[in-house]
């Protein structure tokens, strides 16, 4: 028997890039990625996780909310919690690298492992992954895509960035495509 504190639910956002699936619990968020090609699986009832979790997004991605304020159920080493904890440590609108996370996990020589526990954060975009670049500013490595991470970067800097700053991504694309003297 499946006590309701067990029980999973599903469920789908419609996002301006993409569709995105969120599993949870009745009360926690456990996992939320990016749907790459057919959806596989249909949407359940909602939760109460899943419905604070639908309207976040819709306020998110309308340029409304900064912080998600949800309940995580979070399973990983403890290295891979260390590091899901930086990186929600980065404040909205800014980025950091590898190495800015590997430094704040107290593990400095320990990039590459920052990056794929980086690549393991089960709930994206809430735990935000996207905004971690390359120690040279490139956009590196998201599970999502790259076109996503750049929309994403974008989004946030447009709603609430450095005001008359380049997006990281912006500024890359801007100094490649300058003629070399």
């Amino acid at each position: 028997m499946t006590t309701d504190a067990a029980k999973m639910y599903r469920a789908f956002y419609k996002s301006p890039i993409g569709d995105i699936e969120i599993t949870a619990t009745a009360k926690e968020i456990c996992s939320l990625e990016f749907v790459q090609g057919k959806r596989s699986g249909k949407a359940s009832e909602l939760s109460p996780a899943l419905r604070k979790c639908l309207k976040q997004l819709d306020e998110y991605f309308r340029g409304r909310r900064r912080i998600f304020e949800l309940m995580l159920r979070l399973e990983g080493s403890e290295f891979q919690l260390d590091v899901w904890q930086a990186l929600l440590d980065i404040p909205y609108g800014a980025t950091a690298s590898y190495r800015d996370i590997a430094q704040a996990v107290a593990r400095p020589k320990s990039v590459r492992a920052v990056g794929a526990a980086n690549g393991a954060n089960p709930i994206s975009l809430i735990i935000p992954c996207h905004r971690v670049i390359g120690a040279d500013g490139r956009l590196v490595g998201y599970g999502g895509g790259l076109d996503r991470k750049e929309w994403l970067i974008e989004h946030e800097w447009k709603h609430g960035g450095q005001v008359g700053a380049v997006p990281p991504a912006k500024a890359k694309k801007a100094a490649k495509s300058e003629p070399k003297k």
